[in-house]
């Protein structure tokens, strides 16, 4: 099977996006083809700072190669590196209704929570079709409450296919069972917008301060605690084995137990988790120029397949006959 994601280099990757999507991004690698792609025409419906999303793209790729992508097997470039993308999502434009994109609730989730809106945020599912059918993907891994992306491109890849022939695949969404709903320092979903993150790679000092500002509840130490409520536990779930998660549960149940005890070894837990890791990435901040040499590569083999899909689709509309 032929599997792709993308991830927008918005800000600096957090454990959040690692144990919600990256770890099982990783995995998959063992038993598909996987087009792994860095969104930065994406992130631009936000209009950051240029010079950050350049910084900030190059760190997301370290990010992956440090946390064990294979360069070789799977295919990982730069979005913008393959721009036969972008004259794709027009020739999608030109057959996606208004109303499809209407009814996307990125997209009004966004405006509600306070976003300006542009036109690339609202047509921003189009170019996110395109994505997924220039490279004639099978599987786009996703959390559940993301099954309406691969919704919207499903129908705009059939009613291409009606209008033009069978030219794409018609994706399926692989819905990610076990992905973890991770918690940020404030309780909320771990999200950069919340300023709630614990990086993965930030200083260990900082990652430790972080989690001791982890948000709890206020029972006194001698009240029993339910762990089911704790983002301090959840967040244990995540680094601890099973056996130490047991007991902590019992500790949590049975009443004496102060929440800085749980959030002392959560950080160490937490900071022995991504050790075996920062060396290599380390590694890769004094090596800038692999990490180019590696998007470069990555991207050349991802135009030999976007080229051929997009060279079916200009002939299939009428442009090259």
């Amino acid at each position: 099977m032929r599997v792709l994601s993308g991830i927008q280099p918005s800000g600096k990757l957090h454990i959040g996006n690692f144990f919600g999507a990256m770890r099982q991004h990783l995995q998959l690698q063992a038993e598909h083809k996987c087009f792994y792609f860095i969104a930065d025409y994406h992130a631009l419906t936000s209009n950051p700072v240029p010079d950050d999303v350049a910084g900030l793209t190059l760190g997301v790729a370290m990010d992956y190669i440090a946390l064990g992508l294979d360069i070789e097997k799977t295919i990982f470039w730069r979005q913008s590196d393959v721009p036969e993308v972008t004259e794709l999502t027009w020739l999608l434009s030109c057959v996606t209704p208004m109303g499809l994109l209407q009814r996307c609730t990125s997209y009004k989730d966004k405006v509600a929570q306070g976003l300006s809106p542009n036109h690339g945020l609202f047509a921003y599912p189009v170019l996110q079709a395109a994505d997924i059918l220039i490279y004639r993907s099978d599987l786009v891994p996703v959390g559940a409450d993301q099954k309406q992306h691969i919704e919207v491109t499903r129908d705009i890849a059939i009613r291409f296919n009606n209008v033009y022939g069978e030219i794409f695949t018609v994706p399926r969404e692989h819905i990610i069972e076990s992905v973890a709903i991770v918690p940020g320092i404030d309780g909320r979903k771990m999200s950069k917008s919340y300023g709630n993150t614990i990086e993965i790679f930030e200083p260990e000092a900082s990652v430790r301060k972080k989690i001791m500002k982890v948000v709890t509840d206020s029972l006194p130490v001698e009240e029993p605690k339910d762990p089911d409520k704790c983002s301090v536990f959840a967040l244990l779930k995540l680094v601890a084995s099973s056996d130490e998660l047991c007991e902590w549960e019992n500790k949590y149940r049975a009443g004496g137990l102060g929440y800085g005890q749980a959030k002392k070894r959560l950080a160490e837990l937490m900071i022995d988790y991504f050790k075996p890791y920062r060396q290599k990435r380390a590694e890769l901040e004094n090596n800038m120029d692999y990490v180019k040499e590696v998007l470069a590569n990555g991207a050349e083999r991802a135009k030999s397949v976007a080229g051929e899909t997009l060279e079916k689709a200009r002939q299939a509309v009428g442009l090259r006959r």
